[in-house]
């Protein structure tokens, strides 16, 4: 009864937003003209109104694996085979759990403030009015810094991912004129108002992705190894933990967990669907990144994009347009939160106009455009946001918040969400808390910072800032 009580509350705004959302369905004005209506609103609801456990899966899978799934090789090259499937099953259940940890936290604050009868409908909550409502405004603060330095630079990776492999197919064009051209493509996403409205572009990205894997893999095991191939992996420790934090960062893209489950119409059914996610993902970049690895070997090293080395052919070509619609998808979904928190800022967040809100987030996008074109360094600076950012956003601050909400003895008496069965109690939650924190600590930020910042630092100095094509094949 209790968890009944619970969804009830959890769910009930959702129940009510969708009752207004579909408006006069039901009231009655038969003939042709409602009838139509009728059509319009179940056809904007397939594919346009998501909400389910389903919607939440495809979102996470699709916003998990975009354009790293084509360093993950290069990554490979860097860690050796061992270690690259090793890091990948570590910390894919790594990630896991932290998201497990933001969705404890969203519904234990969602439920303190329904029963005090706060209304969310027109508001979408995010991950630092979470740490606020929990823990205060010092953890807000420090959850707002980190999230929102993420998510841009988040956002700035799709920009240089585009530009890297559009040029693979057309090459009229230098990298940096394709990451002007695709920073205004990118802005369309401001039309997008929410997490809701992402079904059908989560559910096709997911297969776009799935068929990029699956042509890496065929792919390279068809082409075979190239002559006198090398797999030396690991050989150099800046190497190792680069290519660790590039995993790391894989397996963090849950910085948009609290918007997810917020366009769920309910919440709490949110618990398993990220292990559920980062299953499948598995079965895509283990694979691919494998069969890459083990055709080009040492070649990947100075090759951060495994498009780069496969043979240009039909099946190439498609799965790099796949992957560039895919990656405006994750541009949308990076982005997304940061127009949220700017809409707030703004005062124009709660409106009911989409075209003024399309309008105010317009600036968002403007910083973006800039640092892509600054540092377009793709692959690199995957592990530097890795390890400086993603390190604290999804696993470190995550860990610590879930421990000091549930610190008081009556917190932990009326959680809404109690441990898990098996992992022993409160005590075994901290353990592994404590655990994620220090390994993260330690190796993700640590070691990982000092090597990825060592590596960028070296891009900068061969390549320089504003390069006009990073690691392009010179012109005959």
């Amino acid at each position: 009864m209790a968890s009944e009580k619970v969804e009830t509350i959890v769910a009930g705004n959702y129940l009510e937003m969708e009752r207004e959302a579909g408006g006069d369905a039901g009231d009655g004005r038969g003939g042709e003209a409602g009838t139509a209506s009728s059509r319009g609103k179940a056809l904007s609801s397939l594919f346009w109104h998501g909400g389910s456990a389903y919607d939440a899966w495809f979102s996470c899978a699709s916003n998990q694996v975009a354009q790293v799934l084509l360093t993950l090789p290069y990554s490979f090259s860097q860690l050796g085979m061992v270690s690259g499937i090793l890091f990948q099953l570590f910390y894919g259940l790594m990630g896991s759990w932290t998201a497990y940890l933001i969705s404890v936290l969203y519904v234990e604050y969602r439920t303190r403030k329904e029963r005090e009868k706060v209304d969310f409908r027109n508001h979408v909550i995010q991950w630092f009015e979470v740490l606020d409502g929990l823990l205060g405004k010092h953890w807000r603060n420090i959850g707002l810094f980190f999230n929102c330095t993420f998510l841009l630079f988040g956002s700035v990776i799709q920009l240089i991912a585009c530009a890297s492999n559009i040029y693979y197919i057309n090459d009229k064009y230098d990298k940096r004129t394709w990451t002007y051209i695709f920073g205004a493509c990118c802005a369309t996403t401001v039309f997008i108002p929410s997490f809701h409205n992402y079904r059908i572009w989560s559910f096709l990205g997911l297969l776009m992705t799935t068929y990029t894997a699956w042509y890496l893999t065929i792919a390279a095991i068809a082409h075979g190894q190239v002559e006198g191939v090398t797999h030396s992996g690991p050989n150099k420790m800046v190497l190792y933990f680069t290519g660790a934090t590039n995993i790391l960062y894989t397996f963090g893209g849950h910085a948009v967990t609290v918007e997810i489950m917020h366009a769920m119409w309910k919440p709490q059914k949110f618990k398993l669907i990220y292990l559920l996610a980062t299953l499948y993902v598995l079965t895509l970049t283990l694979p691919s990144a494998s069969a890459v690895y083990w055709a080009f070997g040492d070649t990947l090293l100075d090759h951060s994009n495994a498009f780069s080395l496969l043979p240009r052919s039909g099946f190439r070509d498609a799965a790099v347009v796949l992957m560039l619609i895919h990656q405006f998808i994750t541009f949308g979904f990076a982005c997304t939160p940061l127009y949220f928190v700017w809409e707030k800022l703004i005062g124009v967040h709660e409106t009911r106009s989409a075209a003024v809100r399309a309008a105010a987030r317009l600036p968002v996008v403007v910083p973006i455009w800039f640092l892509a074109v600054i540092f377009p360094f793709f692959g690199p600076i995957n592990s530097t946001v890795g390890s400086l950012l993603v390190s604290f956003t999804v696993y470190i601050i995550p860990a610590l918040a879930h421990m000091a909400t549930f610190a008081p003895p009556a917190a932990r008496e009326n959680a809404v969400e109690r441990p898990p069965r098996g992992i022993g109690g409160w005590p075994g939650m901290y353990a592994v808390n404590c655990f994620v924190v220090a390994w993260v600590l330690v190796v993700g930020f640590g070691f990982g910072g000092w090597a990825s910042t060592v590596n960028f630092v070296r891009q900068v100095n061969t390549f320089g800032l504003f390069t006009k094509c990073y690691q392009c094949p010179p012109r005959h």
